[in-house]
């Protein structure tokens, strides 16, 4: 099985060196196995080399015609004839979860999706995707991922189990210049933000800072203009053009030259739908989490606090 990271749309394009028109074409008619996350379509890179070969000797430039089909999960377009299993989110934690999903799990065909933690949980209900990874705060309970589980699942039965907690806080230039130390200061004058994309743990957590502490985002420098994961947020800070980010501790270490300031601990969790089909290799899954082998590696990484890993917190 492989767990390489899938392509989108784009970059098929680019590595195909044809126009994106044409890779969509492609997959409407059913050429080029895919899925969708969100708002992407999404390409193994398997799937991708077995087009390839399929289509030697064939001119890439013609035009195949266009004909609709209804969305659906990969497990219809999988030649593989193992069960994929779609698994969103961009933490660490994931890959090394997907390790061990290969390893220890028959049947199944792990494959990851770097989708941000509200477009995951509409993606599940839309049916595109069976393991989500969610960290997004109600600033009004201050509780993590049920609100948002709970209005957006209505209908399904669900389970919801901790993967980890991590810190979220502020990514500052090194040594923390401008003395950032709480969410108030983000309504500083003139101060320089690099922010995350809508639908993101981290921008759901900006925005909710921002309401709870009555500030104003067109106020903040940067604000419309989005990063698409914590590593471009940081980089961001590290180049010197902005003076502030949000997002988690492992980010800061990676890219170096920044300071981070914790002002968070917060719940990354999983959903799965409870379905007849999903019920065996839900009951795999909670044994991994379980197991003294996969805690034992996340321990490994600074800044994660596996005291709940594993714990159901909600079952429906």
């Amino acid at each position: 099985m492989s767990s390489d990271v899938s392509y989108t749309t784009e970059e098929i394009a680019k590595l195909l060196k044809i126009s994106k028109l044409t890779v969509y074409d492609l997959i409407k008619r059913g050429e080029l196995p895919s899925y969708r996350v969100g708002k992407q379509m999404r390409v193994d890179p398997s799937d991708l080399e077995a087009y390839k070969q399929r289509a030697k000797g064939v001119q890439m430039n013609e035009r195949p015609v266009m004909t609709e089909l209804p969305a659906q999960s990969l497990a219809h377009a999988s030649h593989t004839g193992l069960r994929p299993l779609v698994i969103t989110g961009q933490d660490l934690s994931l890959d090394i979860l997907v390790k061990h999903m290969e390893k220890k799990m028959d049947g199944i065909r792990p494959l990851r999706a770097y989708v941000g933690s509200l477009d995951s949980l509409i993606s599940m209900y839309r049916g595109e995707s069976d393991i989500v990874s969610t960290h997004l705060l109600d600033g009004d309970t201050g509780e993590y991922n049920l609100p948002y589980i709970r209005k957006l699942l209505i209908g399904s039965s669900y389970i919801v189990v901790n993967l980890l907690s991590r810190y979220a806080g502020f990514y500052v230039k090194q040594g923390n210049p401008l003395s950032l130390k709480s969410w108030s200061d983000l309504g500083n004058p003139g101060l320089r933000i690099a922010n995350r994309e809508k639908g993101s743990g981290a921008r759901v957590l900006l925005d909710e800072q921002l309401r709870l502490h009555g500030l104003i985002s067109n106020q903040l420098i940067g604000y419309e203009q989005e990063q698409s994961n914590h590593l471009g947020v940081a980089s961001k800070v590290a180049s010197g053009e902005a003076d502030v980010g949000i997002g988690i501790e492992k980010a800061a270490s990676i890219v170096g030259n920044i300071s981070f300031i914790p002002l968070i601990q917060e719940r990354y969790d999983l959903v799965m739908l409870k379905t007849a089909n999903n019920q065996a290799w839900i009951q795999s899954l909670l044994h991994i989490l379980r197991s003294d082998d996969f805690k034992k590696e996340l321990q490994s990484i600074s800044g994660y606090d596996l005291t709940r890993t594993g714990e159901i917190l909600l079952e429906t």
